[in-house]
């Protein structure tokens, strides 16, 4: 086991929050929000609140496995140290399919605000998504240290930025310009988090890093309710401010551009740029945690015999290249294509599946507080079965 592993890693506090805040506060904010208003109305930002309670539940479960094992690897590592090991390959192999795929949207969503504020040919949005794709991938390739001092510098723009936004439009704020025609009830605030639930994936992803942090056992005790308390608060502001600047109904037929329309009403063309340039070092940042994180994770299945013994190699910086590579790879595929809102919307079930299992193998394993984490089993596969039944016109 690796509990006689060295803490002397590259990541200390700042660079775990960025990193976990980074894969969090993505594409999501920028792409779901009219989702989630179309789904709970006036109570989009509950749906948010929701969303972090489940999302906090599984980190403090992911936390007290994580220190109770001393290894790197999240549910793979959980399920594999208790024998299950077919279970645990799956489990990556998902997980894996869900964090190219979540890449690939990062970069789509980047292309579309770019192609928005240019404007120009219709090449424009996935070249700007590819390019997005292969500068984080060269700084992936530089290793922890250049990763994780750009993830930092990248989480602090784009979260002040946003702040700004959020703070304009709380300005104005009146509590009738957050109503929609029809009003649901408490189950469409229950489908409004479940739906967007990818907006709270990425505070895993520093799991997989956790043989590189200093200190890192006491680094993972206080991560999560700060890095998931910051992105709950960012998702709440956002959600009551935009309404307030180009009204609710233009949210959700805005769609993905909904923000940088709101910055246009805002403040015209600067505010245009500024939630644009918000939105290029969301998807960015996003982009680079998720690759810096899932590469780690390919590399310890690859180490496992689970993946092609290849994906676990590391470069001279550190890295593992050729996971870093194939990941990218597919992602930049998938982003060029574009039309991934089908694949989109069944994310969140892969993402409340494996919180789900988190949960319960701390309830099973005895780990943290069962105060916290059997209600997290309970809420989020709770969420997930409403999901499904949603998908399926059931409700």
């Amino acid at each position: 086991m690796s509990g006689s592993k060295s803490s002397g890693g590259e990541l200390g506090l700042a660079a775990v929050w960025a990193i976990a805040v980074g894969g969090m506060v993505g594409g999501g904010i920028f792409s779901t929000l009219g989702v989630v208003i179309s789904s709970a109305g006036h109570w989009a930002a509950l749906s948010f609140v929701l969303g972090g309670l489940v999302a906090y539940a599984t980190g403090h479960s992911l936390a007290a496995l994580t220190v109770e094992k001393d290894e790197a690897g999240g549910v793979y590592s959980f399920l594999r140290d208790l024998g299950f090991t077919g279970l645990a390959r799956f489990s990556a192999w998902v997980l894996l399919a869900g964090y190219v795929l979540t890449c690939a949207v990062y970069a789509y969503t980047v292309g579309a605000y770019l192609g928005q504020a240019i404007g120009g040919p219709s090449w424009l949005p996935p070249a700007m998504a590819a390019t997005a794709i292969l500068t984080m991938t060269g700084i992936n390739l530089r290793g922890a240290g250049q990763a994780a001092g750009v993830e930092i510098a990248i989480v602090v723009v784009k979260l002040t930025i946003l702040a700004g936004l959020a703070a304009f439009g709380l300005a104005h704020f009146e509590a009738e310009k957050l109503s929609i025609a029809q009003q649901p009830g408490l189950i469409g605030i229950v489908i409004g988090a479940a739906s967007v639930f990818m907006a709270y994936e990425g505070f895993e992803l520093v799991a997989y890093d956790y043989d590189e942090m200093k200190d890192r056992k006491r680094v993972m005790r206080r991560i999560m309710p700060l890095a998931i308390g910051s992105a709950a608060l960012i998702y709440v502001l956002v959600a009551l401010a935009v309404p307030m600047l180009t009204g609710t109904q233009a949210v959700i037929e805005d769609g993905e551009v909904a923000l940088s329309r709101a910055g246009q009403a805002a403040l015209g063309t600067p505010g245009l740029i500024a939630v644009t340039i918000a939105a290029a070092f969301s998807t960015a940042s996003a982009i680079n945690a998720t690759l810096f994180s899932s590469a780690r994770l390919a590399r310890e299945v690859a180490q496992d015999g689970g993946l092609p013994q290849g994906l676990g190699t590391k470069n001279a910086h550190g890295s593992p290249q050729w996971a870093v590579l194939t990941l990218a790879a597919l992602a930049l595929a998938l982003a060029v294509m574009g039309g991934l809102d089908g694949l989109v919307s069944g994310a969140s079930i892969v993402f409340l599946l494996v919180f789900g299992t988190l949960n319960a193998l701390a309830v099973k394993e005895n780990v943290g507080k069962r105060w916290i984490t059997l209600p997290g089993a309970v809420l989020a596969f709770g969420a997930l079965a409403v999901l499904v039944l949603h998908m399926l016109g059931v409700i």
